[in-house]
């Protein structure tokens, strides 16, 4: 079903130019509908993740259009404050957007809500989704996320130091943060990874009772 002109969504897609996020996938709608329901072996997102995905990637594109710096910490923290219930805060960040051109209380209007979202994936694009099992990974993804937050913090602090000379090419630097466990009987130390797979941090010191993934 073609979507609906008169939707939301489909009206900022436009007006900004928003393109697919995904080289698999001809357009935005498409990539929203794999996000929703799990396409390609992906994770299911939610009506409010996928709002909220969809909202800073409209917020990123008006950014990088008018060459405001446009990383993932920045575009998060403003997304909250212009989203956010402090009047004063949202204001203040309205008035700094506009000094550089950035017309700040529309683009905010133009953010679509979850309700919005939810109409758009099941009556625009007639999608459906599977219902989801009892059961759920969320504390893989609990670090995963964890992770996330660390690298994307690190971003930001090198490319500041970068700036200011005191590390050649860290805003460049790939940067990968890992999760790791320690045994609290001896110095054993093992990434987060290895420990779930086989099921303890140290062999010599895990409880008896509870045998390891592998055996």
């Amino acid at each position: 079903m073609a979507a609906d002109s008169g939707c939301k969504v489909d009206t900022v897609i436009d007006k900004y130019g928003l393109a697919s996020a995904d080289p698999v996938y001809d357009s935005l709608d498409d990539g929203l509908l794999a996000r929703w329901t799990g396409a390609d072996d992906r994770t299911t997102m939610g009506y409010r993740s996928l709002t909220a995905w969809f909202n800073k990637r409209l917020l990123k594109r008006v950014y990088t259009e008018h060459g405001r710096e446009s990383l993932d910490t920045r575009i998060d923290s403003d997304y909250e404050t212009l989203r956010g219930d402090d009047d004063l805060r949202r204001d203040e960040l309205i008035e700094r957007l506009q000094a550089v051109g950035i017309p700040g209380g529309t683009l905010r209007d133009d953010m679509v809500s979850w309700g919005t979202m939810r109409t758009h994936l099941n009556d625009c694009l007639d999608g459906r989704k599977e219902p989801q099992k009892a059961t759920t990974n969320w504390e893989r993804e609990s670090v995963a996320t964890a992770k996330t937050v660390v690298e994307r913090k690190a971003e930001t602090a090198l490319s500041s130091l970068a700036k200011k000379g005191d590390i050649d090419g860290g805003d460049a630097a790939e940067i990968e943060a890992q999760i790791q466990l320690g045994c609290p009987d001896c110095p054993t130390r093992v990434p987060f990874d290895v420990a779930l797979q086989r099921g303890y941090v140290c062999k010599q010191h895990r409880s008896p009772q509870l045998p390891s993934h592998n055996s």
